[in-house]
């Protein structure tokens, strides 16, 4: 069987869905290729289901403070089976709201796995069939998979996917990689109950981020119980009478330690299995595929790449989303736009969150700007005292010349929320000065903006 469109988009996730609606609203014909359920990793295995958890870790945070506010608690109780039972009602019947949406847009949804049979053709296979898609344009968007790790018994590992539908609560948990994952879930499972250990190979945790927002969210994860080491090799996993035994070195020792349960916290890499790039002429080095800045393969004009499948922007559903409406544009109107990623905000759901916008101090100074930083420990502010914040950080990066926001990092201090005003004052050229002279809602944690610029 074979069939013609103008757009081929591989994978029905936040990019795909992104870049299939923009297309077929501009009228082109459309289909969308999919080889798991529709949705993707955030709705069906991602920030919406894990979501639900940090909430659960949210509330015991706050039972925890109680006696700060002079409230007598007894020890809460918590049914992790029911609280994963829950979770689990997030996804149900996500896959079939999508498809319908495709459906009801006139978007074709071809079921099975994709690879390219030429530079402007994919073959579909499902079931012992085989359906080919010729294509005017043809995007990648087939999301991301956990990263593999070529440790001796990395076969014992579990993964983000496998957690989330852990009914059963682990006694001890470690955590291979000091990553977003590995940070969001060791702050839900140590509130929990669960013993938590982080190995990470690098020196800092969440080594993308701000090294003194990052170390704040240390600091607070040791506070709750969870065990790090940082510059660790690690050598084997291997079963033990307790679990599984991790082997690895640190400050120039061997070590181990053992736990139920061994997670792979090293993050996730773009999913090209079986693509067959070379067949689409789409250039490549294993493990990334070459794009131009407006996400349009090098080598082969017809494809572009968006989303997680992508190496060169953060794994985040709303980058997913734009990234995905910015190539179907590009294809509507012929256009080679970039992604701006600079204001563009993202969370870590550790509890409490870190926020972060624009640069961090150490991009700011490799690109020479001129800036000052405004580092402030806000636990003494009246507003983290009324709540009895354990961690309430805030740093601003304001350019020298004229004020601009290059970059904001929080920890605490409703984060979450408030990086949201840095990341609009950021794309509409708000100041730090207009930040300072306007009138907030008091008390809020808004209303100390004028404090952390």
């Amino acid at each position: 069987m074979s069939k013609s469109y103008d757009v081929v988009v591989l994978g029905a996730g936040n990019a795909g869905m992104g870049a299939a609606g923009v297309t077929r609203a501009a009228g082109k014909s459309v289909a969308v290729v999919e080889s798991w359920e529709v949705g993707g990793t955030c709705p069906l295995r991602g920030c919406v289901p894990k979501k639900v958890l940090v909430a659960a870790a949210q509330v015991l945070h706050q039972i925890d403070l109680a006696p700060q506010h002079h409230i007598t608690v007894g020890k809460p109780a918590l049914d992790w089976a029911a609280l994963i039972a829950r979770e689990r009602t997030f996804v149900e019947g996500v896959p079939e709201a999508f498809a319908k949406s495709l459906e009801d847009r006139g978007i074709d949804l071809i079921r099975g796995r994709a690879r390219f049979v030429g530079p402007d053709r994919i073959a579909v296979e499902n079931g012992g069939e085989t359906t080919e898609l010729k294509a005017e344009h043809i995007v990648i968007a087939t999301g991301s998979k956990p990263r593999p790790l070529p440790i001796p018994g990395a076969e014992h590992l579990i993964t983000s996917d496998d957690i989330l539908e852990m009914a059963e609560l682990p006694d001890s948990l470690i955590f291979i990689g000091g990553g977003v994952i590995a940070l969001e879930f060791s702050h839900i499972y140590a509130r929990a109950g669960t013993k938590v250990k982080i190995l990470e190979a690098l020196p800092q945790l969440l080594p993308r981020n701000d090294a003194d927002a990052v170390a704040q969210v240390h600091k607070e994860a040791e506070r709750i119980g969870i065990d790090i080491l940082t510059g660790v090799e690690i050598q084997q996993i291997d079963k033990s009478g307790v679990g599984l035994q991790v082997t690895f070195k640190h400050d120039g020792q061997q070590k181990s330690l053992s736990a139920s349960h061994v997670a792979n916290g090293a993050g996730r890499v773009a999913d090209l299995e079986g693509l067959d790039l070379e067949a689409g002429e789409v250039a490549h080095d294993g493990l990334r595929i070459k794009v131009e800045a407006s996400l349009r393969s090098a080598s082969n004009p017809r494809v572009h790449v968006a989303g997680d499948a992508l190496w060169s922007s953060a794994q985040l559903s709303p980058i997913a989303t734009y990234e995905g409406r910015l190539v179907g544009q590009n294809i509507v109107d012929g256009g080679t736009k970039a992604p701006d990623y600079i204001h563009i905000p993202a969370n870590v759901y550790t509890v409490p969150a870190l926020a972060t916008v624009g640069l961090t101090e150490q991009e700011a100074r490799e690109q020479g700007l001129a800036f000052t930083v405004k580092s402030n420990d806000m636990t003494e502010f009246r507003s983290s005292k009324t709540h009895a914040e354990t961690v309430a950080f805030s740093k601003v990066l304001i350019e020298d010349s004229g004020g601009r926001i290059l970059g904001a990092h929080m920890v605490g201090h409703g984060a979450e929320e408030v990086i949201h005003l840095f990341a609009f004052a950021m794309k509409h050229g708000v100041t730090a000065g207009d930040l300072a002279d306007t009138v907030y809602a008091y008390p809020t944690f808004a209303s100390d903006m004028k404090f952390m610029v």
